[in-house]
């Protein structure tokens, strides 16, 4: 029974991520040349990179490591940033893919390559969802998690908890011994550099 589940999960979110994979921006979307929106897909770009990056830089076998018994495990928390962004995509005006179940993600949060690609496309829905918003709208109230705040103000709430779930990753690589990937760059960079 427990084996008909799995695979009757792992089929379900396998369609639903290759629909995600074949998302397009809305007809309507306008990439932004200035403002708040272009601040915030920067914001979003940087982010996906370094998640991506740190979640490529980890053994598939330590995607089951927690550093407490009662926490998220490392997968776990790469799938929570997956279901938030459709959330806050859905928060924005755009609802998530048809089928997606953000909740019963964490059913692959052990499997490295599904991991990375449930980050990849939910990052670009997010960033679609970013571009079907329109400047007009930016000031106009919206429900979330903290209560009725401006669109704009939701951008600095979504900055913060992505800003908190990286430093959470950073941390759990560094305690499997994993140093992130753009720190290990910088150190080798600084340890080509002659000594003067």
């Amino acid at each position: 029974m427990r084996r008909v589940f799995c695979l009757s999960v792992f089929l379900f979110l396998c369609c639903s991520a290759h629909a995600v994979a074949q998302e397009k921006p809305p007809a309507s979307a306008v990439t932004p040349t200035a403002g708040p929106r272009l601040e915030f897909l920067d914001e979003v770009s940087y982010y996906q990179q370094r998640y991506l990056r740190l979640a490529d830089a980890i053994p598939e076998e330590k995607y089951n490591w927690r550093p407490a018994p009662d926490v998220r495990t490392i997968g776990e928390v790469y799938m929570h940033i997956v279901a938030a962004n459709y959330n806050y995509a859905r928060m924005l005006g755009t609802p998530p893919p048809a089928g997606l179940d953000p909740k019963a993600l964490n059913a692959y949060a052990n499997d490295k390559a599904k991991v990375i690609q449930a980050l990849k496309d939910s990052f670009q829905h997010f960033t679609n969802s970013i571009l079907a918003v329109k400047d007009a709208d930016l000031d106009k109230e919206i429900k979330t998690s903290r209560g009725q705040m401006t669109m704009r103000g939701s951008f600095f709430m979504i900055s913060g908890h992505f800003g908190e779930h990286l430093g959470q990753s950073i941390a759990y690589a560094r305690s499997i011994g994993i140093v992130p990937p753009w720190t290990a760059e910088r150190q080798r960079q600084e340890s080509d550099k002659p000594k003067m």
